[in-house]
């Protein structure tokens, strides 16, 4: 039914716009009949309007994948270098909050693992919204980071990397069943830097997925319950992403193509010193506004490589 009702939304969407141009058409007919130029401010309005709802639709067209239009959990981790890629995995944390923002999506902070000295070793977040994974898809890999560092007394260049996974959110007993007797549950107290920020009780739950070997924890949450459920909802997730990739790697097989594993897929360079630029390495697509970049403003480098991804397939 969920299938059915969104597959109703994009004919009637197309539809919509079916008539519109219609409309439009009528518009240009008469002014050109009467020699009316007052309506062609309405018309150029009416004409911009109905392309770029065109461009929008044509791009979702892009998002054909089996799970595209499902909401999405990412994972972000800290490559090696210490507080410099943790703090780098901070600011990516708050590039995909802002940018979830920006295109009106919900975004969950659902574990975080903050750094020892500052930062985040390691965040997953949900984002709900329309095709959420279809677009986050785009952004797995490895997104490295040059500039002057802050934690360096000596203010000298570094380069750091940071680790970013996209999962579909997934529905135990629809997209895969999971055996409760194949999970194992651990629960242990959450950890923290000290003081009221560790958890006297154990509430932290580690979830382990025995015929697969997948583990999962969360200790975000202050009741076990809600943490158990958190982490069920990831393990779920990560099922349905290690089939897909089943599949891929079975269909690069057939192609005789080359999968490069996560940490040695880098994807996009984002460089803030001595010049600024963002750069995709899989398109060549970049930008010197690496500052909007990090606002949240990454739909050209998502749409860039989605598109790039069907014209390859063709």
């Amino acid at each position: 039914m969920r299938k059915l009702s969104a597959l109703k939304g994009q004919v009637e969407e197309w539809q919509q716009l079916d008539q519109q141009s219609e409309s439009l058409n009528e518009l240009l007919a008469l002014a050109l009949d009467e020699g009316d130029d007052s309506l062609l401010d309405t018309f150029n309005e009416e004409f911009e309007t109905i392309t770029r709802t065109l461009d929008d639709l044509e791009f979702k067209l892009v998002l054909a994948g089996e799970y595209d239009d499902r909401n999405a959990i990412i994972g972000l981790h800290a490559g090696a270098g210490g507080v410099e890629s943790q703090d780098w995995v901070r600011m990516l944390m708050r590039m995909y909050l802002r940018w979830a923002e920006r295109r009106g999506f919900e975004a969950e902070v659902l574990d975080l693992s903050p750094g020892d000295e500052g930062g985040v070793k390691s965040a997953l977040l949900q984002i709900n919204g329309d095709y959420a994974y279809g677009y986050l898809k785009a952004e797995r890999g490895v997104h490295r980071l040059v500039r002057l560092s802050p934690f360096d007394g000596d203010h000298a260049r570094h380069t750091s990397f940071a680790l970013l996974e996209a999962l579909p959110e997934a529905q135990e007993g629809v997209d895969v069943t999971i055996d409760p007797d194949d999970i194992k549950i651990d629960v242990f107290r959450a950890g923290g830097h000290g003081g009221q920020s560790v958890q006297k009780n154990s509430t932290a739950v580690r979830l382990t997925h025995l015929p697969s070997g997948i583990r999962v924890s969360c200790q975000n949450e202050r009741s076990q319950h809600q943490n158990k459920e958190i982490a069920m909802r990831i393990l779920t997730a990560r099922l349905v992403e290690r089939e897909l990739q089943r599949r891929a790697e079975e269909m690069a097989k057939i192609k005789g193509e080359h999968i490069s594993p996560e940490w040695g897929n880098q994807i996009r360079s984002y460089v803030l010193h001595p010049y600024q630029m963002v750069k995709d390495h899989r398109t060549g697509w970049e930008t010197s506004d690496s500052d909007a970049v990090l606002d949240g403003q990454i739909d050209p480098f998502i749409k860039a490589y989605l598109t790039s991804t069907v014209g390859a397939s063709g």
